[in-house]
């Protein structure tokens, strides 16, 4: 490849050349260097022939006439042209070729799989192999691998001149292509590959193949220009530290990639047809803008203004454009994240998309401001009016007006990137960088070059395809953790290790880094396989650590504050495009975190108006905008995990999950699972905690010590990710059931007034959970035992501590009995109790002791009561006596009752419960005739002057029990 920047066709430099040399006045030497003046200097360009004497470095040195004969034919004075020659850079090139046909890496070449292994055990020379058998024009060098020579002067002449040098190295690497491959190198025959070759570079092939390689037409398109592509950089730069010391070196950058372009082609050499004489002119190189050449050849044109571009013997590449970001953890403080733009050729484009965190190597070049100069106008400035006056009243006229403005503003430069090599960024912050190991047999995998797996492949494919980007020694590891024992609970133990407790929560989060698996029916419907959590919580109970974790773990993982991310912020924005002045679509973070993982915190105090904005979001994965002229529907899939505060900042208990967060019912059943953690008092736990928390602050990471790495979970993750496990006909059986129990328990108020908790949206996130619980196992097949486990998780998520346990009173007659009761219907007669003590004497404390029971344990007694009394009232218009109501409970439950004391235990506790719902306002006892009829009740009533009698109250809810 040669160099980008600077170079300008031969036949111009060697007509100035010529003037300098044959005319020896001084008006044709002052001529010559106006004309060489303009140029921007440059590194030696391998396609442009001879360079001027403007152009050359310090150690240049000129040698005999060689190579141009095959260039320019057409003139014969061009013989007498010297030819310029760069030694470092030939040196550099020489050394550099020997480099890449002698090196072998042992450890590589032995770890690479067996299936894959290629002819030859030198390392490069294996790739260049492959650059066949794939079709691909890069060759990938670790640069760790020139550090390891014993001689680092080849690593530190590429590292700090590597612009200087790049048309040198593509040279070598051209030589040794036509060495080792010489056909494929003949099929995508280089523009520039001819000279290079004529030219006689120092380790050069032999004469019969130069001449078969200038059989070729001169200036053939062509769609493979072979590059070089560095990796593994000792030192990976910040954004903001980037100066223009560093211009022209080679260096990597890391950052966060906001907006991509789409991919162009780039004129990369262009030929011209002058349209005076018609004279071709080949290969003349683009510098960053439309370059024509200055003059025609031809010597009795002269032509500087008429060319026409021939598309046809011109050679393109393709182009992106991609906008980075700095990474938030890089950021100083109170200063705006920078932002620099990025320009990716030929087989990397694409490798970014908007969201990832990447490494980018190459090197800082400096480019005309475009954006400044495409605005519209003239600024505003402020002149004298002069327009009126004599014109030459001044002296020398008032000349041409507006310059100095144009002037400003053509000269209005910015730092760009343009970048040879773009990797994934997968290192945690506050971690040493991972260094890429590439595998000579299968490059791209093993440097994650290809593109994400496909959903729609086979789980096989998927493995086999993420298996080849490991090392050996990494397959092993994988190996022994897939096939050892209780790897779940031992993965959820080695997740978030700094955070003390929280096992449920450490579950929930392993399934959803896992998810589900992605399903579209034959309509074309998609089924998410993503799931979705929010975490609730007392203030302090680690709620945000969670979040931070999982966007630090995750490479496609973005961090939101509920309060301070608008709806557009978080789904997408039209803006303007300021180069082109259209409108574009800017990704929000829903679409920045898609195949990854949302965390919005503060969820509670998102506007209503925006959290509608995710409804979509989060249950069909896309996002539809339709502003300014575009109609789109994009990707967003991703799974979002939420954290919010209860309202009034802590848990209450005794109130519903539903009336606990400031959270509409539509997004609530989006969730697959909540997670509530309370800041309870607990002597031992808090011991344990404080421990940990002083350990963490005293010895750092040493505190901690997980079974597993971060790597390797992240790996692991990956494999198990790869699966997509189908369920068994016991499974599924077993899944209905489970379903049927939820939304019975929902009916009979086991979750009390909260039926909208239970819909379908719960069936489907049990079998998200059950297959990504099979995934977190490396298994292929649902068991029924994988639906239990996430059964109980869904089940703990809604009813864990939705209500407090109950209790009921050990009072004898302290109640009132007759019909009119005093309306306490809250539960709070033990202040009552308290507020009468000091006035009587000591004896009604023994009368308040109380019994506890659970709440789901007091519901079911309950419905079974008020099922009685409610079906005997319908039938007979009665309520149903004391005795008879609790014989007939005790018959319900003579199955679990297998002693007299137990009996007696079960007798005493349905009296309670009876107490407690006449308090309550649920039963009335009415003692006597009261409300029964007159001509039943006579011949009864001598029976049942002694007897209470229940009947249903008349407030009582009878359908929403």
């Amino acid at each position: 490849m040669s160099s980008v920047v600077g170079a300008m066709p031969s036949s111009d430099n060697s007509d100035l050349n010529l003037a300098n040399k044959n005319a020896g006045s001084k008006h044709s030497n002052r001529r010559s260097v106006q004309r060489s003046s303009p140029r921007p200097y440059g590194p030696p360009s391998e396609s442009n022939g001879a360079l001027s004497d403007a152009e050359g470095f310090p150690d240049d040195e000129v040698v005999g006439a060689r190579g141009t004969e095959r260039n320019r034919p057409q003139d014969p004075m061009a013989r007498a042209v010297p030819k310029v020659v760069d030694k470092v850079g030939e040196k550099v090139a020489e050394e550099f070729e020997k480099f890449l046909e002698q090196f072998v890496d042992d450890v590589i070449s032995s770890g690479a799989p067996p299936s894959s292994a290629l002819a030859s055990d030198k390392y490069y020379i294996a790739q260049i192999h492959g650059l066949r058998l794939y079709n691909l024009s890069t060759l990938y060098v670790d640069f760790q691998h020139l550090m390891s020579l014993r001689d680092q002067t080849l690593a530190k002449a590429i590292a700090d001149d590597y612009y200087r040098y790049l048309p040198f190295l593509t040279r070598a690497l051209h030589n040794l292509i036509s060495r080792y491959e010489p056909r494929y190198f003949k099929e995508h025959r280089q523009p520039a590959s001819a000279s290079s070759q004529t030219n006689g570079s120092v380790a050069g092939t032999g004469p019969s193949q130069t001449e078969t390689m200038g059989v070729k037409t001169t200036n053939q398109q062509t769609d493979k220009l072979f590059t070089l592509a560095f990796y593994n950089l000792p030192l990976i730069s910040r954004v903001r530290q980037l100066r223009t010391v560093s211009v022209g070196k080679l260096l990597s950058i890391s950052g966060t990639v906001t907006r991509t372009s789409e991919v162009r082609p780039e004129l990369y050499l262009a030929t011209f047809v002058c349209e005076g004489c018609r004279t071709v002119i080949n290969n003349v190189e683009q510098t960053f803008r439309y370059t024509e050449p200055t003059q025609c050849p031809n010597l009795t044109c002269g032509n500087r203004q008429g060319w026409r571009l021939d598309i046809r013997q011109s050679t393109f590449v393709d182009w992106q454009k991609v906008r980075i970001q700095e990474n938030s953890s890089e950021i100083p403080t109170g200063s705006m994240p920078r932002t620099m733009d990025v320009i990716l050729r030929g087989e990397i484009v694409d490798r970014a998309k908007a969201g990832e965190k990447c490494v980018f190597t190459g090197t800082l070049i400096v480019v005309p401001d475009v954006s400044q100069l495409g605005l519209p106008g003239v600024r505003p400035e402020a002149t004298r009016d002069n327009r009126n006056a004599p014109r030459g009243g001044d002296a020398g006229g008032s000349g041409v007006t507006g310059l100095k403005a144009l002037g400003v503003r053509d000269l209005t430069y910015r730092m760009a990137f343009l970048s040879c090599m773009v990797t994934p960024d997968t290192s945690t912050p506050g971690q040493a960088a991972n260094f890429l190991s590439g595998q000579a047999a299968n490059i791209l995998a093993s440097l994650n070059q290809t593109a994400t797996t496909d959903p729609n492949d086979t789980s096989d494919h998927a493995q086999d395809a993420y298996l080849q980007s490991l090392t050996s020694a990494e397959i092993e590891d994988l190996k022994q953790m897939v096939h050892s024992d209780h790897i779940y609970s031992r993965l959820v133990n080695s997740l978030a290790p700094m955070v003390y407790g929280h096992e449920m929560v450490k579950k929930g989060l392993l399934l959803q880094l896992m998810g589900g698996v992605h399903k579209t029916t034959p309509e074309g419907m998609q089924l998410r396989g993503d799931l979705n959590i929010c975490i609730i919580g007392d203030p302090s109970t680690s709620k945000s650590q969670f979040l931070k974790y999982i966007c630090s773990f995750l490479p496609r993982a973005v961090y939101t504050s509920g309060k301070a991310s608008s709806a557009a912020g978080l789904t997408a924005a039209v803006v303007k495009d300021e180069e082109t002045g259209e409108f574009t679509i800017e990704a929000g973070a829903l679409m920045l975190a898609d195949n990854g993982i949302c965390a919005i915190d503060e969820f509670d105090k998102m506007d209503i108006a925006d959290q509608v904005a995710i409804h979509e979001a989060m249950e069909q994965q896309t996002i539809s905008i339709a502003k300014a002229g575009i109609q789109a529907t994009l990707n967003a899939r991703t799974s979002i995990l939420a954290a919010a505060n209860p309202v009034g900042g802590r848990y209450n208990r005794k109130t519903t999950l539903r009336a606990n967060i400031n959270m509409s019912a539509p997004i609530m059943s989006r969730f697959d699972l909540f997670f509530v953690i309370l800041d309870e008092c607990n002597e031992s736990v808090d011991r344990h905690l404080a421990e940990h928390i002083v350990n963490i602050h005293r010895l750092r990471d040493d505190a901690v010590q997980p079974e597993f790495t971060t790597e390797q979970l992240q790996r692991y993750i990956r494999f198990a990710r790869t699966f997509k496990p189908e369920f068994t006909p016991e499974a599924r059986e077993l899944l209905v059931e489970k379903y049927k129990e939820l939304r019975a328990d929902d009916a009979q108020g086991g979750i009390g007034r909260n039926s909208y908790r239970i819909t379908v949206r719960q069936l489907e996130s049990l079998i998200r959970l059950s297959e990504a619980i099979a995934k977190a196992n490396c298994v292929d097949d649902v068991t029924p035992q994988f639906v239990r486990e996430a059964f109980n998780l869904l089940r703990q998520s809604i009813i864990s501590v939705e209500k407090d346990d109950v209790e009921v009173d050990d009072e004898e007659d302290v109640e009132p009995v007759d019909g009119d009761m005093n309306g306490d219907g809250d539960g709070d007669s033990p202040m009552a109790d308290g507020d009468q003590l000091p006035e009587g004497d000591d004896t009604p404390a023994p009368a308040s002791r109380k019994t506890k029971i659970t709440y789901d344990n007091y519901m079911a007694i309950l419905n079974l009561l008020v099922k009685r009394v409610n079906d005997d009232e319908q039938a007979t218009g009665e309520g149903v006596e004391h005795e008879d109501l609790v014989v007939w409970y005790l018959e319900q439950k003579e199955d679990e009752i297998n002693t007299e004391q137990e009996m007696s235990d079960e007798r005493s506790l349905v009296e309670k419960v009876l107490k407690r719902m006449v308090k309550d306002n649920i039963f009335m006892q009415i003692r006597g005739e009261g409300l029964v009829d007159n001509d039943e009740g006579a011949e009864e009533s001598p029976r049942n002057a002694e007897n209470l009698v229940y009947v249903l109250h008349p407030n009582c809810a009878v359908e929403e029990m």
